[in-house]
């Protein structure tokens, strides 16, 4: 599953919430990009859909739109080993993808530097294979040659 976004949540569209196995179709849309409000099938009163209020949405990644050659979905990150260009230090596994305001920076835990923050940006990462589970990072750009 991935993280919906709005321009995944149309009238007719099954999703999935957080503990439930079996998908739930979107039987009206309204509200805005940023704030949708959507009906699902299952709640037919104002109780059940208040039941259902901040719970996190996600949809099958078949439905999910196709990445660019340089782009990844979250889940393809985590758990990739990271390790610097220069030194060839093992610096630790992505434990997961962080969205800041500039970049998305990926949170790297379990090397002997302990945890680090790497921005997603070209000049930080020097290549991404997700069949390898790999990241290779410019250890001079980030500052870890010391």
């Amino acid at each position: 599953m991935v993280q919906a976004n709005a321009a995944l949540l149309v009238k007719g569209a099954q999703v999935f919430l957080d503990g439930e196995d079996e998908p739930r179709t979107i039987t009206r849309r309204a509200g805005t990009v940023e704030r949708p409000i959507l009906r699902l099938s299952g709640a037919e009163n104002r109780n059940d859909s208040d039941a259902l209020r901040g719970r996190r949405l996600s949809v099958s990644i078949t439905d999910a739109p196709a990445l660019e050659d340089d782009e990844y979905w979250a889940h393809q990150l985590v758990g990739c080993s990271v390790t610097g260009q220069v030194a060839g230090e093992a610096l630790g596994d992505v434990l997961e993808l962080l969205a800041y305001p500039s970049c998305e920076l990926l949170r790297v835990g379990g090397g002997a530097r302990g945890e680090l923050l790497v921005p997603l940006v070209k000049d930080a990462i020097v290549e991404i294979d997700v069949e390898a589970r790999r990241i290779l990072v410019d250890d001079e750009f980030l500052a870890l040659d010391d």
